[in-house]
């Protein structure tokens, strides 16, 4: 199939869906209304409740619900197909992700901007709170110290992209400083911003920046605890300082960038007839699971994560000036990350066959260049292939575009961190919150405290990052497991909506209730694949946590069975 009709087809899919099914669901089932009080305006302190206008807070919402899982997940994915990896994440983020984004934004809003677990505990009583802060706390903890690691490795594979990376904070202070502090118009700020940035792209290329071991500690481990430093700080500041004002220009990066690709698909259509060259179904590959369920595990961001719930209900609900705003920033941003997915399917599927080097030098095309890649789950995996395989076919569609491929490379090596650095800012902010909350109902008065609560979070993570070693990368014992307890989140945060939904709009529950059933059954599934996984592998750490968590998972779907056959109040 070409490529350039396949875009043009998702994209006027999610253009229509957001007009008609997102237009709905905001005024018929969550019944918006401009005029109600939101928590920014009610809790204003300057600090982390901030009316914000509509475009910057869906810059800062949408570039940190990204990160690199709309480019990881259907790098890999597509293994089982480029067919199977579209429907999903077409059908997934338009009837289950958006949903799922715009439901726990709009109950965070009517609830003071109080995080998911808060919510979930009036919806389904006091126990259920702690169930959701350990499944939160947890989940969050493994994103904070693995994307220190992700970062840094990005830094060794581009040390083009260090500069650029680095620089971009004082550019979004100086951002920050202009809306808030002169005011200057937002306009002529943006661009300055975005022209800086860019100029420290082409920079970086002549001024790349290796990390070297340190007291001896290899590269990773120093970049990871810098990274960890750096996300102290940027979360204890407030929002319009950095975090506001960086989320927002890398969202505009972020478009400059979707911008050049979608370019270099019409570009390499036209000249190059470019075509998908992976197998439109491969139900088979060597050594990967099956495609049922793991499909709708490994592709998360881009179809539906639970880690986008805890950004609506922690950052996104105490910057949201108006209640309106909320289906442009929630279901209109989950589309974009879908939009995102399906250009990094047609880069990896496509892409990548105008032309590919082996390990041996050989320059490959077609589905030759393809199959060289993902000849088996196991040459697939792995941080760096995924990355790889999308650098590789983007920067081949820019070329088509007349772009040189080594600054293609730079910038999507640029683009992938700065969303990584986005995800690591907020995450660790929202651990912040949810330490607070819970400080807060368990009257450790001291722990309340922004930077203490801070410091507990960051420090847990540097924990887990150093506990096999100097190198960082202790968090990937847990990575195994993260996909399917991310995904019970969603599932049961789906769940709180249905709820909800129910008590207000009666059958029109079905709309949040069947996909909650459907990812429930599916992330069921695959824990209970893992679990089975991990004591043949006798991984008794990962049986332990794996266990646990399915467990507390299982008792959130009991209590909400148990509210949900009451009458709905």
């Amino acid at each position: 199939m070409k490529a350039i009709l396949l875009m043009i087809l998702t994209f006027a899919g999610y253009t229509i869906a957001y007009h008609t099914y997102g237009r709905f669901l905001a005024r018929k089932i969550f019944n918006l209304s401009e005029t109600a009080c939101v928590p920014s305006r009610e809790l204003e302190d300057g600090k982390d409740f901030v009316p914000t206008r509509k475009i910057v807070i869906f810059g800062h919402h949408y570039t940190s619900i990204a990160g690199t899982g709309p480019i990881v997940g259907p790098a890999i994915g597509i293994i089982w197909g480029w067919v199977p990896a579209l429907i999903w994440i077409f059908v997934g983020s338009i009837a289950m992700g958006a949903v799922h984004d715009f439901g726990s934004l709009v109950l965070s809003l009517r609830n003071q901007g109080r995080s998911i677990s808060e919510i979930a505990a009036r919806y389904l009583g006091n126990r259920v709170r702690y169930i959701f802060f350990l499944i939160i706390f947890f989940e969050l903890l493994i994103v904070i110290a693995v994307f220190g690691l992700v970062i840094s490795v990005i830094f060794s594979m581009f040390p083009e992209s260090v500069f650029p990376i680095w620089v971009q904070i004082p550019i979004a202070i100086m951002l920050g400083w202009l809306i808030y502090k002169r005011p200057a118009s937002l306009t002529l700020g943006t661009v300055l911003a975005v022209v800086m940035m860019y100029v420290t792209v082409v920079l970086g290329h002549f001024i790349p920046i290796t990390m070297p071991a340190v007291a001896g500690i290899p590269a990773t481990g120093v970049w990871t605890l810098v990274l960890l430093a750096y996300a102290f700080i940027a979360s204890t500041v407030s929002v319009k300082t950095l975090l506001q004002p960086r989320d927002y220009i890398n969202a505009f990066q972020l478009f400059i960038a979707m911008g050049l690709l979608i370019l270099g698909v019409v570009a390499s259509g036209l000249f190059s007839d470019l075509k998908i060259v992976a197998p439109a179904v491969n139900l088979s590959p060597e050594g990967a699971p099956p495609i049922f369920p793991f499909l709708f595990i490994v592709i998360a961001c881009g179809a539906i994560s639970g880690f986008h719930s805890l950004v609506s209900s922690g950052t996104t609900s105490k910057q949201v000036s108006c209640e309106n705003d909320a289906q442009f920033v929630g279901y209109g941003s989950m589309l974009m990350e879908a939009a995102l997915a399906t250009i990094v399917i047609i880069a990896v599927g496509a892409g990548i066959g105008l032309a590919y080097k082996t390990s041996g030098g050989e320059i490959l095309s077609g589905t030759p260049a393809w199959t060289a890649h993902y000849s088996s789950w196991a040459a697939s995996q792995g941080l760096a292939s995924k990355i790889t395989a999308v650098v590789v076919g983007s920067a081949n569609m820019m070329a088509a575009a007349g772009i040189p491929k080594a600054l293609g490379i730079i910038v999507m090596g640029v683009f992938i961190a700065s969303f990584a650095g986005t995800t690591l800012d907020t995450a660790t902010r929202i651990q912040r919150y949810v330490i607070t909350e819970l400080s807060g109902d368990l009257k450790i008065r001291f722990m309340m405290n922004r930077y203490v609560a801070t410091l507990f979070a960051v420090g847990t993570a540097a924990l887990l990052a150093f506990a096999t070693g100097a190198d960082g990368n202790g968090a990937l014992k847990l990575w195994p497991m993260f996909g399917a307890v991310n995904q019970l989140l969603a599932a049961l945060v789906l769940t709180v909506i249905t709820i909800h939904v129910r008590s207000k709009r009666g059958l029109w529950f079905l709309l949040p209730g069947l996909p909650a059933l459907f990812m429930l059954v599916m992330t069921v599934w695959a824990v209970f694949r893992n679990e089975t996984a991990f004591i043949a592998e006798a991984n008794w750490l990962l049986v332990l946590i794996n266990g646990a968590v399915l467990i507390l998972s299982l008792w959130v779907v009991a209590e909400g069975a148990l509210v949900f056959g009451r009458r709905p109040r």
